[in-house]
């Protein structure tokens, strides 16, 4: 398959009619593309990559690029990983930090007046997905994204619970649920867009208010998560 047809630029004509250069370096894409409101930096992954420390610095590199040489432009995250790289090396490395740093740039970038939307197409995994993903103002996803903090079949092996209850725990709770709309209903995914009107959905969501966070009231309003908001606006209060 040739890399003008791979499933993540595909998916960048959609967003961009337009037109865009996002470009695939391994498993980084990153770039930029012209939607009705202006230009939109990229910065995300591919083929389920697991994030490593090579790819959370290469990623963190790209948008303090963008920070430095086009501030205040939007910054739109494609999000496909499998997690955090789980590997001897990149643990001895200390990848956390890799991916706390990423993160941290990504508020770099949102202190400076860059909007930050987010957008899985593929997977969304634990740590890859918190410092690719859930650290962006809106997150949105595609109907057919797969989002878990852990598979049910690690989450009974580590937490020793049997995985018919866990099952059980899946249909009466979304938190303990996976997938687009157990996220959708917790608040964390805030929309679906379909796949034939991508660039719809990209243009709404910058022409969207840039904050307050609405996770938690979202997930108040859809059932998900019906204590979040009251316990945030009771410590706020109190502080």
């Amino acid at each position: 398959m040739s890399e003008a047809r791979s499933p993540a630029l595909a998916l960048c004509d959609g967003l961009f009619p337009g037109g865009h250069d996002v470009r695939a370096e391994g498993l980084l894409l990153w770039g930029s593309g012209r939607t009705a409101d202006g230009p939109v930096a990229v910065v995300g992954t591919r083929e389920h990559a697991a994030i490593g420390v090579d790819l959370a610095h290469a990623l963190a590199a790209r948008v303090l690029q963008v920070v430095r040489e086009h501030p205040g432009r939007p910054i739109l995250m494609l999000v496909d990983t499998q997690g955090q790289q789980l590997s001897r090396r990149d643990e001895l490395l200390g990848n956390g930090g890799y991916l706390a740093h990423l993160a941290k740039c990504f508020e770099v970038a949102r202190s400076r007046g860059h909007r930050l939307l987010s957008l899985v197409y593929g997977e969304a995994v634990s740590g890859g997905f918190l410092a690719l993903g859930m650290i962006a103002d809106r997150t949105y996803a595609l109907a057919d994204a797969q989002i878990r903090v852990m598979a049910l079949p690690a989450m009974a092996r580590i937490t020793q619970i049997p995985i018919e209850a866990l099952q059980e725990l899946c249909r009466s709770s979304a938190i303990f649920g996976p997938g687009v709309d157990n996220y959708a209903r917790l608040g964390a995914v805030e929309a679906v867009w379909p796949r034939d009107a991508l660039a719809e959905g990209l243009v709404q969501a910058l022409r969207g208010p840039a904050g307050p966070d609405p996770r938690a009231a979202l997930g108040r309003e859809r059932g998900g998560r019906t204590l979040a908001h009251d316990v945030v606006q009771a410590v706020l209060q109190a502080a």
